[in-house]
């Protein structure tokens, strides 16, 4: 994608909330967290998270700070975000956003600004998730919940078939943009757009949240990411290197599989998924630079579900696992040593797959045929080296 074309993915960040409960004397965005917005924290979590076109819904009368937060957020990407003014309710500022949106725009996601330490790996991945259905992030319910009258406790609730919702909420345009016009037609209003998409008879399945994007609403919320930045801020904050190899022999069933990309006709690699080395030794280097394991501990064979898999999904929960620990993926490259497939004429196929099912982040593929030597020379196997760079998530 180049500094100018259009991507096919919006998010709507609504910020038009009044903050009444925030009782911080401005609207909630505008509160200031550590010397910046909690818009501008949200922003730049949005901004991180891959090309995509961004509308802010502003609370009326502070378009003109918002869209100072948004220069200063936005950088290269400022032609690429646009500033609406918000409704009396989040339904109606959602609604003004939806009339933003660029004609190729094919998927929408919805993000509530007072989230606004969402990790861009948790933006991303919404993003990459969203086919037919809507996609919502969750966490699981750990409290004890109970059913109450008044003051008194009548029942348990079972907690295990209950998540707490997120955001950003994910859907397909068109789905979207019909849900939102029945619902303003029949004047329902809903607590989010995933309740407002299915009661449109839409389909929403959920991906794993993190506990950095809790929604700031009470003071305390507000002291808690103080809290957060604060801690992050008291040592430096430096990026993270990782390592990781990877070598397969071929031998394997159908056809070869390799940087996410199915290639007919080349004899595929032996292994317990689909013996993707390219991915594997990402998955390694990602793991490692965070300190998180190896593919072997997460995805070997004691993980049964995983065989068969492909790339996008073991880069994909790989990205999870990353922002739920903190880590935003900075840039991969790869080498291929061996003497087939011909790989030059498919490298940026490769190159965006492989980023797709990152999230987006920056993956650069390099292929050497070792001038014939050794066991990839000699046609036996293939061996991949990945280097990634991850840093902390802020």
């Amino acid at each position: 994608m180049t500094a100018h074309s259009t991507p096919d993915t919006a998010i709507i960040v609504v910020a038009a909330g009044s903050g009444t409960r925030l009782a911080a004397g401005a609207p909630k965005a505008l509160v200031d967290i550590d010397g910046r917005t909690v818009l501008r924290h949200a922003l730049d979590g949005v901004f991180a998270a891959g090309p995509m076109q961004v509308v802010v819904v502003a609370p009326a009368g502070g378009e003109q700070q918002v869209e100072a937060e948004v220069r200063a957020s936005a950088g290269e990407r400022r032609h690429l975000a646009s500033v609406v003014t918000g409704g009396a309710t989040r339904q109606q500022s959602v609604a003004a956003g939806l009339e933003a949106l660029y004609d190729g725009i094919r998927t929408v996601l919805v993000h509530d600004a007072a989230r606004a330490l969402t990790p861009p790996a948790q933006i991303a991945a919404v993003a990459a998730a969203v086919a037919h259905a809507g996609v919502i992030p969750a966490l699981p319910v750990v409290d004890t919940l109970k059913q109450v009258d008044g003051d008194e406790i009548t029942g348990p609730v079972d907690r295990s078939v209950l998540a707490a919702a997120q955001t950003p909420q994910g859907f397909p345009r068109g789905a979207l943009q019909e849900a939102y016009a029945a619902a303003i037609a029949s004047g329902e209003e809903h607590t989010d757009d995933a309740a407002l998409f299915a009661a449109a008879g839409g389909a929403v399945r959920r991906i794993d949240g993190s506990e950095r994007a809790f929604k700031i609403t009470t003071p305390a919320d507000l002291e808690r990411a103080r809290t957060l930045l604060a801690d992050r801020s008291a040592v430096p904050v430096l990026p993270r290197i990782g390592v990781g190899t990877d070598v397969h022999a071929f031998g394997g069933e159908g056809d070869l599989w390799l940087a996410g990309l199915e290639w007919p006709g080349e004899q595929p690699l032996s292994g317990h998924s689909d013996g993707d080395a390219v991915a594997h030794a990402i998955v390694d280097a990602l793991l490692g630079a965070a300190g998180l394991g190896d593919i072997g501990q997460h995805f070997g064979t004691a993980h049964p579900e995983y065989a068969g898999a492909h790339a996008e999904v073991f880069l994909g929960r790989t990205a999870e696992m990353l922002a739920q620990a903190g880590f935003a993926i900075g840039n991969v490259s790869v080498q291929i040593k061996g003497n087939r497939p011909r790989f030059s004429g498919r490298r940026a196929e490769a190159e965006q797959a492989l980023s797709a099912a990152l999230g987006g982040a920056s993956v650069s593929v390099s292929a050497t045929t070792t001038d014939g030597l050794g066991f990839t020379g000699r046609g036996e196997g293939i061996a991949v080296t990945a280097v990634a760079l991850i840093h902390p998530l802020g």
